[in-house]
């Protein structure tokens, strides 16, 4: 078992890169991203000493290499329930953190790994590469090299990976919606065609609150009317730094939009995993949870849509609300009821 690691302090991967904000054209949000900045300056540096404080319950090892480029953007930290034992194996969640592709990390993550981990499973909790510097597919890749190593790893920490679940927030929801599109579609690019080839997709996917379309940001002018506009322009800028260049071929930015691959009925090599979708009704992205259930449901893919009412974006962070509380509960029933289907299935050989 690797040794625990005291993280550095943020490396410049993970920084907001100043150049970030060249495309603002509000003071406010120069003002934002600032704040931005400080607050996950302050997760990086409490994160271990949260881990500390939890040990009892949770055992974390941290900043494990999952590809070896040398970067803090390519490590992991694992989330191991203290009662783990590894004479059984326990259920997996490899979890992808949100922050509009731009910012934030695992570290300002901890505490979704942390929930897991208190729920009996063994949590993969991922960095990868930030735009703007490492726009599409860059991200995309790093998260289909993690899903790649923890399918060859996981058992080094208990983990299961017959029972593994991938989830994410935002950004997060984007990327992990990709990748359970790329475990069902034969696509030529090399880091899609290693995951498909490989034929280990997950038992299901958590996609909360997501941008599942970036391209055409300026659809939310209309969609999310009543949100301030200071929002609709921070999701305009993350379509921005994400997908900055216009596409030179129809399939180049597919996988940056896994909405468009459903809605327009693209062929499935394999089933998909089951879906579940939590997100507040005052979320700004509350139109593309709703776009995504309609595809899933008219293609017969089994999913499951929670709205909360008067919630906004990523309340499920917010652990002392209630529907937070609910929010929760429903996801953590809903995968739970995936692992007993898979488990009731006759196994089938590769």
């Amino acid at each position: 078992m690797l040794k625990p690691v005291v993280p550095p302090r943020f490396s410049p991967e993970l920084r907001p890169a100043a150049h970030v904000l060249k495309h603002s054209v509000l003071a406010a949000e120069h003002a934002a991203l600032s704040g931005i900045r400080k607050f996950l300056h302050t997760c990086g540096l409490t994160a271990h000493l949260a881990h500390r404080l939890l040990a009892q319950r949770v055992r974390v090892t941290r900043n494990v290499p999952y590809y070896g480029s040398g970067s803090h953007a390519h490590v992991l930290d694992v989330f191991q329930p203290r009662e783990a034992s590894f004479t059984q194996l326990r259920p997996i969640v490899m979890y992808v953190h949100g922050g509009g592709f731009e910012v934030c990390s695992k570290d300002t993550h901890w505490m979704m790994a942390q929930w897991y981990a208190h729920a009996g499973y063994v949590v993969f909790n991922v960095n990868y590469r930030l735009a703007p510097k490492h726009a599409f597919p860059k991200p995309l890749e790093d998260v289909c090299s993690a899903y790649l190593w923890v399918l060859d790893n996981a058992v080094r920490f208990g983990g299961d990976v017959r029972q593994l679940v991938i989830a994410g927030e935002s950004a997060g929801a984007n990327l992990v919606s990709s990748l359970a599109l790329i475990n069902s579609i034969e696509r030529a690019e090399p880091f899609a065609r290693a995951v498909f080839q490989r034929n280990a997709p997950p038992a299901a996917v958590v996609a909360a609150c997501g941008l599942f379309e970036v391209v055409n940001a300026a659809r939310f002018r209309e969609v999310a009317r009543d949100s301030w506009g200071i929002t609709k322009l921070a999701i305009e800028q993350v379509s921005r730094a994400y997908v900055p260049h216009p596409r030179r071929n129809e399939r180049e930015h597919e996988l940056a939009n896994p909405l468009h691959l459903l809605e327009r009925r693209h062929t499935l090599h394999r089933p998909l995993a089951p879906f579940f979708m939590p997100c507040g009704t005052s979320d700004p992205l509350l139109d593309d949870t709703r776009r995504l259930a309609a595809a899933l449901s008219s293609r017969g893919f089994e999913h499951e849509a929670r709205y909360y009412e008067g919630e906004i974006h990523a309340f499920h962070a917010m652990w002392w609300r209630t529907a937070t509380k609910q929010c929760w509960n429903d996801t953590l029933n809903f995968i739970a009821r995936q692992l007993r289907a898979r488990d009731a299935r006759p196994s089938v050989a590769a």
